[in-house]
């Protein structure tokens, strides 16, 4: 019983361990590489670093490709495959070498040592399809030589640009933040988050146009201007959209929902608190100034235009309906933005109307507030002077009780 259960386990930790990626030496080499199927051999060392690193997404990689269509091997290059490494001119570890079907000839690999990259190159060489999932297609623009100046160079756009390479750590590691931000800003048809393979050949004549000697490089491309800005902050989801912020003139938050400051204009917002706290006959006249006020922004952006004309309309209906309009459109903002099949520029229109709107009771808050303040002082005064209004008493009785303990003793 005991030699099945252990001769179990042992099937089990077999099965479990069993690699797919096929271990070659000088006798069988030529067993699996040079026949009917392409391959892609490893020429590797045990104590190396990077070849560890790489171990289990070669596994992987195996794991992704037909044996019977695609060879994915290995061999020890500073053991029982070291004459095979001297043969191939392997230098360093690990060294990838690519071997089309029928053919001893090897074809270097020098891409990236991610699954992806991997996969699609040995994808393309072969013709077969891998078992890994695609990932989606990049959020973030795709720039080349063949479109950058259309786009990064637009005059009517503000164009973030990442230049990267395929086989960067960092670039890596920057990604799913820098994709997060180009979702964020993808209804900002004027603030463009893009990114560039630097290192394919035909963009390295873009990259060393514009100084990229590292990567990632990102340069910030001003609408009206041909000359970029160099980004020297951060690379967290928060420093890229504080950045762009700044520099496009949006409002964007992480999640892509406008800021609580979209769609407010300085000048109007104090009109609209006065508006809010004016008695009802004084009201028109500062609704004669808000309209005098949008008049000056003809030469304005739409976007502001738009908001102005907003703060008018909402004094207008104040004004015909009562307060009680005001607090039945905020309700029926707030219940359309909590809505999750909303279009993103119905979302963008909603939030700066509800933004606009919260204006106008911002002065009655403040000097609500302010009484609030003030009565809770008088409040802490009061309770204050209660402990010594209570001892002054007890003093009182103390006196009290001994005058009249005193006239006792007296009459005694």
């Amino acid at each position: 019983m005991k030699f099945g259960i252990s001769f179990s386990l042992f099937a089990f930790a077999a099965l479990v361990g069993a690699s797919n990626v096929i271990d070659l030496d000088t006798k069988n080499f030529e067993e699996y590489v040079g026949g009917d199927r392409p391959a892609l051999v490893e020429f590797y060392a045990p104590w190396c670093g990077h070849c560890k690193n790489l171990a289990p997404v070669y596994e992987q990689l195996a794991d992704a490709f037909p044996s019977d269509k695609v060879v994915i091997a290995k061999t020890d290059a500073d053991g029982v495959g070291r004459d095979l490494g001297s043969k191939y001119d392997v230098k360093g570890f690990p060294t990838l070498k690519w071997f089309p079907k029928g053919s001893l000839t090897p074809e270097d690999y020098s891409s990236g040592r991610d699954l992806e990259a991997l996969a699609g190159f040995v994808s393309e060489k072969s013709g077969v399809k891998s078992k890994i999932k695609p990932p989606p297609p990049p959020v973030a623009v795709q720039l080349d030589a063949s479109n950058f100046d259309d786009i990064a160079l637009n005059d009517d756009k503000n164009v973030l640009v990442a230049f990267t390479a395929p086989w960067c750590g960092h670039c890596k590691n920057m990604k799913p933040a820098y994709e997060k931000v180009a979702k964020a800003f993808l209804s900002e048809s004027d603030c463009v988050v893009a990114q560039m393979d630097a290192d394919a050949a035909p963009n390295k004549p873009v990259a060393a146009k514009y100084d990229v000697r590292s990567f990632p490089t990102i340069k910030f491309f001003p609408k009206g201007s041909k000359e970029p800005i160099a980004y020297s902050t951060g690379r967290s989801e928060q420093q890229f959209i504080d950045f762009l912020n700044e520099h496009c003139g949006t409002h964007r938050s992480i999640t892509g929902v406008l800021s609580e400051t979209a769609g407010k204009v300085l000048t109007l917002d104090t009109l609209a608190s006065n508006f809010f706290t004016a008695s009802l006959p004084e009201r028109p006249d500062v609704l004669g100034k808000a309209r005098e006020y949008l008049a000056t922004l003809t030469g304005a952006d739409k976007k502001t235009n738009t908001s102005a004309q907003y703060y008018v309309k909402a004094m207008e209906r104040v004004i015909e309906k009562g307060e009680g309009w005001l607090t039945k459109e905020q309700a029926r903002i707030a219940g359309l933005l909590a809505s999750p099949s909303l279009a993103p520029t119905k979302l963008d229109e909603l939030k700066i109307k509800a933004n606009i709107l919260s204006s106008f009771a911002a002065q009655k808050a403040s000097e609500a507030a302010e009484a609030a303040e003030d009565i809770y002082e008088q409040v802490v005064d009061a309770a204050k002077q209660v402990p010594q209004q209570a001892k002054d008493g007890v003093d009182q009785f103390a006196d009290a009780v001994q005058d009249k303990a005193q006239k006792i003793k007296e009459e005694l």
